[in-house]
């Protein structure tokens, strides 16, 4: 009996190779995905969103305007973004504002489209700030309590109570 020693083929080889590839190929994409998620901040705890202290104001005057004001925290690890305020017992135009000063000591507000949520960070509304506007409800008295909606980017809907307060009364 001779001894045949076998010999891998030309093909046998590549068709080896060939398969070894493919895990090789799906573990680098696998990899480069999980470092670009990694990388963009979206690994760890998302945006974890509680909001506390609704305040509205009691409109002042003939004035049927004013502006509620809400305490955002995001204890998570990804930013979010407040992008809407709605609330079923008011109609009209509700809005996020900024208020800002000129040099000159005039305060005027700009309607935003949204406002950032940091990761671990708070987002305090105020007068002179970011605030919501809107158009208060007939009869309203200090005490009342209007429903809002807060819509985020990623965290979706957060329903809250707002307390009417006279300004410059209840802590915001």
């Amino acid at each position: 009996m001779t001894g045949h020693v076998w010999r891998p083929s030309r093909r046998r080889l590549t068709d080896s190779l060939l398969a070894a590839l493919a895990p090789v190929a799906a573990c680098s994409v696998a990899l480069g995905g999980l470092t670009t998620w990694v990388g963009s901040g979206s690994a760890g705890i998302p945006a974890r969103i509680e909001v506390t202290a609704g305040r509205v104001f009691l409109p002042y005057g003939d004035s049927r305007d004013t502006a509620a004001f809400f305490r955002i925290s995001n204890s998570g690890d990804a930013e979010d973004r407040l992008v809407e305020v709605t609330s079923s017992a008011l109609g009209g135009d509700i809005a996020l504002s900024r208020h800002r000063t000129t040099g000159g000591g005039a305060a005027y507000g700009e309607r935003v489209d949204s406002a950032a949520v940091p990761a671990h960070d708070v987002l305090t509304m105020t007068p002179h700030g970011l605030d919501v506007t809107v158009r208060a409800g007939a009869g309203w008295r200090a005490g009342d309590l209007v429903p809002f909606t807060l819509h985020f980017e990623r965290s979706g809907r957060i329903k809250i109570l707002a307390v009417v307060v006279r300004p410059g009364e209840g802590s915001l």
